[in-house]
C-alpha cells in the first residue's frame, strides 16, 4: 500500500467514527471503607509494628517505605471518591491531599533510614487521618504504636 492510499484509508477511519477515542479517565470502583480496612488500616498497623523499635536492616526499611508509600497512594485513591455533597467536596480533596502528604513525607524518611522522622512521620499520618475522621465524624481513632 502507497503512503497516500495508507494516509486515505486512516482519513476514513477517522471520519467514519468521529474523534479518536478519549482515553480512559480514574475512576473509582472499591468503596471507600473497604479502602480503609484493606490498605490505609492495615499498612499503618504495620509501620507501628515496623518503627516500634528502630529496623534492623535495609529490607526493613524498604518495607517500611513501601508501606508508607501505600498509604500516601490511598490519599491519591480518596481523591476519586469525594462526597457527593459540594460543600464537603473541597475539605475531602484538602484531607486526602494531607494523608499523601505525610505518608509521603514518612516514606522518604524510611528511605533515608531516619529512625527519628520516621516515628514522628507515622505520628503525623495519624494527626492527618483523625483529622479527617473528625470533620466527616467518622468514629475511628487512629493511634501509632498501639500498645507503645
Amino acid at each position: 500500500m502507497t503512503r497516500a492510499a495508507l494516509a486515505f484509508a486512516l482519513l476514513l477511519a477517522f471520519a467514519a467514527h468521529g474523534q479518536p477515542p478519549a482515553p480512559p479517565k480514574p475512576e473509582p470502583v472499591a468503596e471507600t471503607k473497604l479502602l480503609m480496612d484493606a490498605l490505609a488500616k492495615p499498612n499503618f498497623a504495620a509501620l507501628g509494628k515496623l518503627l516500634k523499635d528502630k529496623p534492623a536492616d535495609a529490607d526493613g526499611w524498604r518495607f517500611a517505605r513501601g508501606q508508607a508509600l501505600l498509604l500516601a497512594e490511598t490519599g491519591n485513591l480518596l481523591m476519586l471518591r469525594p462526597p457527593r455533597a459540594k460543600a464537603a467536596q473541597d475539605t475531602w480533596l484538602g484531607k486526602a491531599a494531607d494523608l499523601r502528604k505525610a505518608a509521603t513525607t514518612l516514606a522518604t524518611a524510611a528511605g533515608t533510614k531516619d529512625y527519628a522522622t520516621a516515628r514522628a512521620g507515622l505520628a503525623a499520618v495519624a494527626n492527618a487521618c483523625n483529622r479527617c475522621h473528625e470533620s466527616f465524624r467518622v468514629a475511628v481513632r487512629v493511634t501509632p504504636f498501639d500498645g507503645d
